[in-house]
């Protein structure tokens, strides 16, 4: 399918419209990364996503591109929102996946001598590893609060503060959930696994600014060269899945109902004003609440692991901002010049507004929205901040990472756990681990160069470099 693939302009290449596409399939990408894609399913699941009933202008992948579950990972689509279709599969099954920034008022120089005992007591303080239950545990009751109310439910117990909320993408709640969508099931799931890490990819990692790349975004978002932060990343846990799970088995017995006829099983979608559309939208909403809080919970935990090290003197860990990764929103944009509502599916792609967009925090309005991009273990993350041509051209999205290369089964054979851990000691950094198969999942060699993902959305207007991080400490289940 590669050789279809048109050249539209530096870094923007397109998939004509042909046979039952509704629209043409647009994917951003470097020359020297074309090869990287033609390895796997996604290209083909990107001309499937364009069949989709109701998809506005195109489909779109974003440089971190890989095979996903009826979407690739990195896809992004608008649907209309009173005509077209939503797709559990735009999603995934760990429903707002995100990732949160804090800031400290160290230098990693100054707690240089403390990384190893501050990692070592995130670790002991945020229950991670497969189906790992959390401190936090709810009555059903009491889990239905944190699904409708989100963050909010947060702040009165005592977790969050105002700020919290202020920092995080749609305050850490979107109104739009109901809890009665989510199953007993998913809830049973969920109860415990509040303030929990999991497994995978999620990590929580201590990094060093390591480079400013942009004074006047860098001096509004409050980061400086060699100062010492902290990335979380986790989603929405044994929840999030099975709603995913509930969800996708209900549809693919109803798209013939509708008269769809899809290409790939794993689009299975209903329309969005239908009863099965709706309810989906409010369990998925439902689920998204559940994942702020369990950021915000792992946050807690943060914040006491580094009081207990640093005490008093340690200061507060503030948040520089927290965005999700695996969601659809209700969004307006100017299509074909006139406004449209629309239900923008994000599959492992972020929200990235550009400066004066309302939904940004006063305090970082006038340069643009913090867009969190997190390499792999043993490379570099960047801050970025959002601009005028994801609005343009993308639905207001970006890249989430820098996307996997490597099957996990293939990373197992490049390298074992022990190898990876000696790779990052050798490299200075930290690491707090329970399973060794799961850091040689997660090697640095599984995946793309960060560095080559964030050039492509630079330079096609997406976003900007912002800040370059270094990782000193990693803490994985």
């Amino acid at each position: 399918m590669i050789e279809n693939l048109e050249e539209i302009s530096p870094g923007i290449w397109e998939i004509p419209k042909t046979d039952k596409m509704n629209v043409p399939a647009r994917l951003y990408l470097s020359a020297d990364m074309l090869k990287q894609v033609s390895k796997d399913r996604s290209l083909w699941q990107l001309r499937n996503v364009a069949t989709l009933p109701g998809i506005k202008k195109y489909s779109l992948a974003m440089p971190d591109i890989h095979e996903g579950y009826g979407f690739p990972i990195g896809g992004v689509a608008a649907t209309d929102l009173y005509d077209g279709v939503i797709s559990p599969g735009g999603i995934g099954y760990d429903i707002n996946c995100g990732i949160r920034l804090l800031k400290t008022k160290f230098s990693v120089d100054e707690i240089k001598h403390k990384i190893n005992h501050i990692s070592k007591e995130i670790y002991n303080e945020v229950p991670s590893g497969v189906g790992k239950g959390g401190k936090v545990k709810l009555s059903i009751n009491e889990l239905d609060k944190v699904l409708e109310k989100g963050c909010k439910w947060a702040v009165k117990e005592g977790y969050a503060t105002d700020k919290d909320l202020q920092f995080t993408e749609s305050n850490g709640s979107l109104a739009t959930a109901d809890s009665k969508a989510v199953s007993t099931n998913a809830k049973n799931r969920g109860y415990d696994q509040l303030g929990t890490m999991g497994a995978g990819n999620h990590f929580i990692e201590i990094d060093e600014i390591n480079e400013i790349l942009d004074e006047e975004s860098s001096r509004a978002f409050g980061l400086k060269h060699g100062q010492a932060v902290i990335q979380i990343h986790t989603g929405s846990r044994g929840l999030g899945h099975q709603v995913a799970t509930d969800f996708i088995k209900r549809m693919n017995l109803k798209v013939k109902d509708y008269g769809f006829e899809l290409p790939d099983r794993e689009l299975s979608c209903v329309p969005i004003s239908s009863d099965d559309g709706e309810e989906y939208f409010a369990a998925m909403s439902a689920a998204a609440n559940f994942a702020w809080v369990n950021r915000q919970l792992i946050t807690w935990e943060v914040r006491k692991a580094w009081k207990s090290v640093f005490s008093s003197s340690g200061g507060q860990l503030d948040l520089l901002y927290d965005v999700a990764h695996n969601i659809a929103k209700i969004e307006e944009y100017v299509i074909d010049g006139q406004k449209c509502k629309v239900m923008v599916h994000r599959k492992g792609a972020t929200r990235a507004f550009p400066a004066h967009h309302p939904e940004i925090p006063k305090e970082y309005r006038n340069v643009g929205q913090p867009v969190l991009i997190p390499g792999s273990m043993g490379t570099f993350s960047y801050v970025l901040v959002g601009q005028p041509g994801s609005l343009e051209q993308s639905f207001g999205s970006c890249c989430h990472g820098s996307g996997r290369l490597l099957s996990r089964t293939a990373a197992n054979k490049l390298a074992s756990g022990e190898q990876v851990r000696t790779e990052l000691l050798k490299k200075g950094i930290a690491v707090q681990t329970g399973s060794l198969k799961g850091l040689s999942e997660e090697s640095p060699h599984a995946y793309k160069d960060v560095n080559s993902v964030v050039n492509v959305v630079e330079q096609t207007g997406i976003a900007k470099r912002v800040a370059k991080l270094k990782p000193v400490a990693v803490i994985k289940g």
